[in-house]
């Protein structure tokens, strides 16, 4: 089947409207647009960056603007009996996420505002009695009662500018609620109010001013909206699937297997029982499956500006803690009431780079969603390790590679590279675990798997990681000062040995590694590496 014969796909396209006149794939996801807009609500949704929000906005957009003109034989077609039209004011806050102040930040808001509620009867005039709210607020009052709708995206871009200035921060938030203020003033005007954005800011304050609005982000109910289920890719991608597979000389099931192993695993929903694909790297992935799976999400921009602003004065967690199991109170991913509160945890689940795993009570079990992610979060935690350098501006470029093609000596050396470039005032090789915790993200950063503390029936081993057809084994010792760096070899040759690590992969090409580290020297000192 030849590409140019397929459906196009919506790569990158976030308008409904243009998408249905291309003749465009188009996941039906009008049956939660019906639940969403039949009925005259306000409502609020999170989702990470990559996840169609912008689209879902345009929706409805054109659902409340020209009616059912765009949705022909979709699923709302049949459900949507609202024949009237409506105003609609779409604003999308990142276009104001730069400034300086909050009176720069303020003369782009009333801008903003002053040209989107021009065509409802806006006309705004620079007073010093009337403020920009006050004007809007008299604009709202002349309109009919529930003729207005109302679509905000990025709600959260100018706070989230902000996030490391308190002063500031609080100063914003001010003047949205304002804003805000303004609307729950003349609520009758609005048949429906959407807003939508990445980070759950909802207990700052700046939503107090509306009443009732309802938080869907984690509503079971509205889990799937955004992202594609299994079903929705093998329906409405069935014809990519059979062309990518064909491309990469695999079968159909294998291949969805893998996708769903790199790009599926997201959860949205408190029930954790709803997984979705992220849409922008399957996408990716079907326009061009010759070049493997990629790192779309992370590769296309995968820290979101507010976690680019909350590491430039945090941490995230110690990257000792890289591949250990994660919580989180449901309380802290339903909202955060300043900068100060915000979790690391909360934050990175929000932002796409943890997920739902279960839910216990009040307590929700978050990791990473899939391998892609996996990855990307591994080389966070390699900036931080390296104080900004990446593995290739280590000395460790083409970690893969080296693992498939070269021998133990110049693993050794690409490791005494990376550990020469480690922070170490802020992360300090401690002990084994430390140590071995280092090793794997810095594996994980290069878009490896290693699997840490690998049970068998007679211990676990340290580290394990599976590179092209081989498969390595490391058991790692750490030697104080004075200590005896030959008798740490030995046992750990013989730990090997007499646990039978590895004894499971003899039909793989193993390399089994001894490895001694010194603190004092800061280095593999030792080593030893046997089938």
């Amino acid at each position: 089947m030849r590409k140019d014969t397929l459906q196009d796909l919506p790569l990158g396209t976030s308008s409904f409207e243009a998408l249905r006149e291309a003749g465009e794939i188009y996941v039906d996801k009008t049956d939660f647009i019906f639940r969403l807009a039949s009925k005259r609500r306000k409502l609020f949704l999170t989702r990470p960056r990559r996840f169609g929000k912008s689209l879902l906005i345009s929706t409805l957009e054109s659902l409340f603007k020209n009616g059912l003109q765009y949705f022909r034989n979709l699923k709302i077609e049949k459900l949507w009996k609202d024949e009237r039209t409506y105003n609609v004011v779409r604003l999308d806050f990142s276009e104001i996420r730069d400034f300086r102040s909050s009176d720069e930040f303020a003369k782009k808001l009333t801008a903003l505002i002053a040209r989107k509620f021009n065509p409802v009867g806006l006309k705004y005039q620079i007073s010093e009695l009337f403020s920009m709210s006050d004007q809007l607020s008299d604009c709202l009052a002349t309109l009919p009662t529930n003729s207005l709708v109302l679509l905000i995206d990025e709600y959260d871009a100018p706070l989230t500018a902000c996030l490391n200035d308190f002063k500031l921060f609080d100063e914003v938030r001010l003047k949205l609620a304002s804003f805000y203020a303004a609307l729950k003033a003349n609520e009758a005007a609005f048949r429906f109010i959407f807003i939508t954005g990445i980070t759950t800011f909802n207990k700052t304050s700046i939503f107090s001013e509306l009443n009732n609005i309802s938080d869907i982000s984690l509503s079971p109910e509205y889990g799937t909206l955004l992202g594609y289920t299994h079903n929705e890719v093998k329906a409405y991608f069935a014809d990519y699937l059979v062309q990518s597979a064909t491309i990469v000389k695999e079968k159909e099931e294998k291949l969805f297997a893998e996708l769903a192993r790199q790009y599926d695993g997201f959860c949205f929903d408190r029930d954790a029982f709803q997984k979705v694909f992220a849409p922008w790297s399957l996408l990716n992935f079907f326009e061009d499956p010759r070049s493997g799976f990629v790192d779309y999400w992370f590769e296309s921009g995968g820290k979101p500006n507010v976690l680019q602003k909350y590491l430039q004065s945090h941490s995230l967690r110690n990257p000792e803690e890289y591949g250990k199991e994660k919580t989180v109170s449901i309380n802290v991913l339903s909202g955060a009431s300043d900068p100060n509160s915000l979790s690391d945890i909360g934050l990175l689940t929000q932002t796409g780079y943890l997920t739902i795993k279960k839910v216990e009570g009040e307590t929700v079990y978050v990791g990473y969603p899939n391998s892609e992610v996996r990855t990307a979060m591994a080389q966070l935690y390699i900036e931080q390790l390296l104080a900004g350098k990446t593995l290739e501006q280590a000395g460790a470029d083409r970690i893969v590679h080296r693992l498939e093609t070269k021998g133990a000596e110049s693993i050794v050396c690409m490791l005494n590279r990376l550990f020469a470039s480690l922070d170490y005032v802020n992360y300090p090789v401690r002990n084994e675990a430390s140590l071995c915790a280092f090793i794997q993200v810095f594996f994980s950063g290069a878009g490896l798997e290693p699997i840490v503390e690998h049970h068998n029936a007679h211990g676990r081993s340290d580290l394990e990681v599976r590179a092209g057809e081989k498969v390595w084994l490391f058991e790692l010792k750490v030697a104080k000062e004075g200590e005896n760096s030959e008798r740490l070899l030995r046992e750990a040759i013989e730990q090997i040995r007499e646990r039978r690590y590895g004894y499971s992969l003899l039909d793989k090409t193993l390399i089994r590694v001894a490895l001694v580290f010194s603190l004092e020297k800061k280095e593999f000192i030792r080593w030893k590496a046997f089938a």
